[in-house]
């Protein structure tokens, strides 16, 4: 009933194209239940962050800057064999780089190892855990299926008294690696396979990369994630979908525990991205086998080689906000992600000229020697970033693609006995055409009307054909970078029977050209600097550009196949 004193249906009005999670926040912030909101980001530091990861950080940080609450950085560091500085660094960069601060909330499991390690003799005092002395692949056994039921372990039975003295063994190293573990005693019977007496503990005797040698025991993930949640008076703890099955473990552990305050798990549905991988794991042999150049290589789908393609940070807030939060796992179409980027970079990159594949172009009746500084607008679609000073002289560089010798129908740009319009600059008509021996065309030589300047005549024509160029005396050589999706079929879960998702690599997802022809306003660059070359795409400078080399990497063509799916 639709009525005040319904404060549910009320909040769910409120909602209306909100994603769930707000919902609920906006519900337990109505009832009391909390007078503010926590959340935390809490990766596992054994690799770099990818997109999916970025959409889990602009939603927990989002969430705490639109309540007025706080978001922690949390390292998940249980497993040390995995674990490196190189990725803790590489993750608070890229939460940085996205535009997000944890302030002083930055925290790692590894602080609460002490006092993971005491809830756990707590549990063993409880009689709610054991030490088990079973191998992996007897706990596999031993553990069931999800329609055989488990059976108990043969040591399940110990007496507290033992579990304590051979935990502490653990402890302090006298047991060799995997030779025992730490169980929670709850149900093998539990059609819930993370409910069947799960393993709280592992022997790892492996330098920790901020606690050295000091332990030998690690905690499991599923432990030590709760734990710290309730350390840190986390009110909501928002993970992905495939954790739904781990959350009656998390309750269970709070519950039987002496912890300050008993967080509330919700689950959303993970991203999945078209024509890439979204597997730490997969990512990890791409970048160790030598298929990609390292973790930042632009074609991953990491924060690291995002941003060195040249994605601005408020694209990608933008697409996590598009995308919204669901409980349905979904795939994604990678072109909405580009459209995001696309809109961004119209709004904030500079235009500039520069020709791909040049073909040389002479103004016969121009003055020898002269050269022009012709004004060029920066980006029309932001008055404020004024304009530039463009050289002009006698020879110039066009796209060899933009002239045709014998031109289909409907052609507008250049050919024999055609006027085009160069951009910012004059009226040309190609008067000749000038080949070598086996026909391959050279050189045009054309005539400019010296009243067309800026783009407009005295009687008033109007051209349809606008090509860009450069000025092949003060023109700077640079390398481009064109890159493709990763992979050549748009779902990895769809592969061939007997065939490995490696075999879908793109063989064409990069490839160079050192033909580039640019402006000579680009030989002052700056790492990272994003710009439109006009007609080719949005392209930004490489962190392996030098001085005397530059280097960019095209960000993503001018074509927007998103927005005509849009329109239609």
């Amino acid at each position: 009933m639709d009525t005040p004193e319904n404060p549910v249906k009320n909040l769910e009005e409120k909602n209306i194209g909100s994603n769930f999670i707000r919902f609920m926040i906006d519900r337990d912030l109505e009832s009391g239940k909390h007078t503010s909101i926590v959340t935390r980001f809490p990766p596992e530091p054994n690799g770099y962050l990818h997109i999916g990861h970025a959409k889990s950080i602009c939603l927990n940080f989002g969430l705490a800057r639109d309540y007025a609450g706080r978001c922690h950085l949390r390292f998940d560091d249980t497993n040390p064999v995995k674990e490196d500085v190189e990725y803790v660094d590489s993750i608070m960069d890229d939460v940085r780089w996205l535009g997000f601060d944890w302030h002083d909330k930055l925290f790692y499991a590894s602080d609460y190892f002490a006092k993971l390690y005491d809830y756990a003799e707590n549990l063993i005092q409880q009689g709610k855990a054991f030490v088990c002395d079973l191998s992996l692949s007897e706990l596999r056994d031993y553990r069931g299926t999800l329609t055989v039921p488990g059976k108990n372990s043969p040591y399940r039975d110990r007496s507290i008294e033992e579990n304590l003295d051979l935990f502490r063994r653990m402890r302090d190293g006298e047991f060799a690696d995997g030779s025992r573990s730490l169980r929670a005693k709850i149900d093998m019977n539990s059609p819930n396979l993370n409910m069947r007496d799960p393993v709280i503990y592992r022997i790892k005797k492996t330098h920790h990369h901020r606690t050295g040698a000091d332990w030998q025991i690690y905690p499991m993930y599923d432990y030590t994630h709760c734990i710290s949640d309730a350390l840190e008076g986390i009110t909501h703890s928002i993970c992905t979908l495939e954790f739904e099955d781990h959350r009656p473990l998390y309750d269970w552990f709070l519950d039987q525990l002496p912890v300050p305050c008993h967080p509330q798990q919700i689950e959303f549905a993970r991203l999945n991205l078209t024509y890439t991988v979204m597997s730490k794991r997969r990512l990890l042999e791409l970048v160790s086998s030598g298929l990609v150049k390292g973790w930042d290589d632009p074609r991953m789908p990491t924060i690291a080689g995002m941003r060195r393609r040249g994605y601005p940070p408020e694209a990608i807030r933008e697409f996590a906000e598009r995308i919204g939060v669901a409980k349905a796992n979904s795939l994604v179409d990678n072109d909405l992600l580009m459209f995001c980027v696309r809109e961004e970079l119209n709004r904030t990159a500079k235009r500039v000229m520069a020709v791909m594949n040049p073909l040389k172009l002479t103004i016969s009746n121009y003055p020898d020697g002269l050269v022009e500084d012709i004004e060029a607008e920066n980006n029309p679609e932001d008055i404020a970033s004024g304009t530039r000073q463009v050289k002009f002289s006698k020879t110039l560089f066009i796209e060899r693609e933009d002239f045709s010798e014998n031109p289909p129908k409907g052609w507008f740009r250049l050919a024999p006995g055609k006027e085009v319009r160069l951009k910012h600059a004059y009226y040309i008509t190609c008067d000749e055409v000038i080949k070598n021996e086996e026909g391959e065309i050279l050189e045009v030589i054309c005539s400019y009307d010296p009243l067309s300047k800026g783009g407009g005549t005295p009687d008033g024509r109007k051209i349809k054909g606008t090509l860009h160029w450069v000025s092949a005396i003060h023109a700077i050589p640079v390398e481009l970078r064109l890159y493709d999706h990763l992979f050549t079929i748009a779902d990895l879960n769809e592969i061939e029977e007997g065939k490995d998702y490696k075999d879908y690599l793109n063989p064409t997802s990069l490839v160079i050209n050192t033909s580039c022809m640019a402006e000579a306003s680009l030989a002052d660059l700056s790492i990272g600097e994003r710009y439109q070359f006009l007609r080719l795409g949005y392209f930004c400078v490489d962190s392996d550009s030098l001085p005397e080399k530059p280097v960019f990497n095209r960000i993503v063509s001018l074509k927007d196949s998103w927005a005509k799916q849009v329109k239609k």
